[in-house]
């Protein structure tokens, strides 16, 4: 399978945005969301059939066998993360403390804890005529690397190994983008035009580049600080990345967004932008050299 993942170095560039109008212009038949701590693309791709659901198993969580127990207060003293409590005579694991380390099972004289598997976020796959595969992860769930990585298994088992997928990643640098980036053909970094923006792709550029995957650029919402802009455009020639192009900052997209459309159905200057930044991108991932301004 072909993969192009759209990645940001922060929250708010516009990372989805562009991502859904690729699946549109490309009339993708696989994609995928990876921001498993707040999925979004399926606000704009409207799915209409109804989805598989599954719950996703992280790291265990320790359980108490009140019928074993003696309250000897053993496992208290030994818990490093202060997640057993006293609480109306019998002793508790909070959920969102207990880091799963198996410490409070090993101390106990009554084998009355154990270790067992919780559920750490949801699996959401659409298979029909298009397959989508996303997940929302659990509250106080550490585990969004690994339910990133299954996020793209889902998608994977569903599709021909020829097959074309466009991936909506997470901003930053955390383990769900190191998941996203594993096994991709091409990472597409949208950035915004500011000191944070600017500083946030360098991280993200130099975290794919650690990764040996094709990188380009492009800029969201440029014409609010043209100069930064223009250097992030610097950037990229001076580091031999490939600039995909410019998209403006425009009104009507903002208003067709907040509707839950994607910028590929509305007619904009945003959109034609964004429409000859994919022909761009998709030439630069087929590796080939014409650029559309």
């Amino acid at each position: 399978m072909r993969q192009l993942l759209i990645l940001s170095g922060k929250g708010g560039t516009g990372k989805t945005t562009v991502a859904s109008a690729f699946i549109d212009f490309a009339d993708a038949r696989a994609f995928a969301d990876c921001d498993v701590d707040a999925p979004n693309l399926h606000l704009v791709m409207h799915m209409q059939e109804k989805p598989e659901i599954s719950d996703y198993y992280g790291m265990g969580k320790a359980k108490i066998d009140h019928s074993k127990c003696i309250s000897c207060g053993i496992c208290i003293k030994n818990c490093r993360f202060d997640a057993i409590s006293f609480k109306e005579g019998a002793y508790i694991v909070e959920e969102y403390g207990c880091e799963g380390c198996g410490v409070c099972a090993y101390v106990c004289p009554q084998t009355a804890i154990a270790i067992k598997p919780d559920v750490a976020g949801e699996l959401c796959l659409y298979k029909n005529a298009k397959v989508f595969s996303t997940a929302t992860l659990k509250m106080g769930s550490g585990t969004s690397g690994k339910l990133v990585t299954q996020v793209k298994k889902n998608m994977q088992k569903h599709c021909d190994k020829d097959a074309f997928a466009i991936v909506d990643g997470s901003p930053g640098i955390g383990c769900p983008v190191i998941a996203s980036i594993s096994g991709v053909d091409m990472v597409l970094v949208v950035a915004e035009p500011s000191i944070s923006g600017m500083s946030d792709m360098e991280r993200i550029v130099k975290t794919v580049q650690g990764f040996g995957a094709k990188i380009a650029v492009c800029v969201n919402k440029y014409d609010t600080n043209i100069d930064k802009a223009l250097e992030i455009e610097e950037y990229c020639k001076k580091n031999h990345i490939p600039f995909m192009g410019r998209i403006s900052y425009d009104k009507s997209a903002a208003e067709a967004i907040n509707k839950g459309m994607s910028l590929a159905k509305v007619d904009c200057r945003a959109s034609e932008e964004i429409d000859r930044m994919y022909l761009n991108t998709m030439e630069c991932f087929n590796e080939t050299k014409k650029i559309h301004l």
